[in-house]
């Protein structure tokens, strides 16, 4: 079979299993699929133990990335494992405490926005550096974010703002690594999908089927769909590109004015 990607054979780390709904899932299992290894980091025991027969057999590491120094700890004990050179990282992790439920916006509290972005944004950054004498010279770091950083979807909150930063960051680590190698960072901009995570979002629902009726072929995204995007990216075909942020949206972002939400909402109106 001809190898295209050309991932078989080589180890790559994914971050943010949850279930088999999540994104990284979809990633790994793909990766696997191509005669990849995968190596697993999720942020707990407990969630380690929920995920034994999914991941039986494979290399599971666990890493919070809300406590501070949980990235150098766990590219330590992956070094002592003797998983490097690694080729590729899926950054596929996200929090934010709805705890409370919807807020408007001006209402989030400090602690809930800094939480979520240590944990959403800035641990890309945290695990960039630690894994960085483990990365294979042509290592490619791709982060799950959303389509759209410009609109301001009320059921979203503050984890909008958060997402820009997390976009931001990939652009200016792929700035900062290239002083001395040529890994990359990229984005894959994810449109709604039907997630464990985004079901926790308040009124999720209710985005999601509107937003199918906005994409060109009236049918929202498949997580798989997202998970090929990654792949690409995570693979040497993919090394011109650098620093970018690939809207994976299946037009929803350009279709806006489409003449049946247009006649809908004026019906509603009347």
């Amino acid at each position: 079979m001809n190898d295209f990607l050309q991932v078989s054979g080589k180890t790559f780390l994914i971050f943010g299993v949850a279930n088999r709904k999540s994104v990284a899932w979809f990633i790994a299992k793909s990766l696997e699929e191509q005669g990849a290894k995968v190596v697993y980091s999720v942020r707990s025991e407990s969630r380690r133990q929920s995920l034994l027969t999914q991941l039986a057999g494979k290399d599971v590491f666990i890493c919070d990335v809300e406590k501070e120094g949980a990235a150098a700890d766990l590219a330590r004990a992956i070094s002592a494992a003797g998983h490097a050179p690694i080729q590729g990282i899926v950054h596929s992790i996200a929090f934010a405490n709805y705890s409370e439920g919807f807020k408007a916006f001006h209402e989030t509290k400090r602690a809930d926005f800094l939480q979520a972005t240590a944990i959403s944004a800035f641990s890309l950054v945290e695990i960039a550096q630690a894994f960085k004498p483990l990365l294979a010279n042509n290592a490619s770091v791709v982060t799950i974010g959303i389509s759209s950083l410009l609109v301001t979807p009320d059921n979203y909150g503050y984890m909008g703002p958060i997402k820009a930063a997390l976009d931001s960051c990939a652009r200016f680590l792929a700035k900062s690594f290239s002083a001395e190698t040529e890994v990359r960072f990229n984005v894959v901009g994810a449109g709604p999908l039907k997630t464990s995570a985004s079901a926790g979002i308040p009124g999720y629902l209710e985005s999601y089927l509107y937003a199918e009726k906005l994409t060109f072929r009236r049918r929202n995204l498949s997580t798989q769909e997202v998970a090929d995007t990654a792949l690409f990216l995570l693979s040497n075909r993919s090394s011109g590109i650098n620093g970018a942020s690939l809207v994976v949206d299946a037009g929803l972002g350009s279709n806006f004015f489409d003449k049946e939400i247009i006649r809908l909402a004026m019906r509603m109106e009347s």
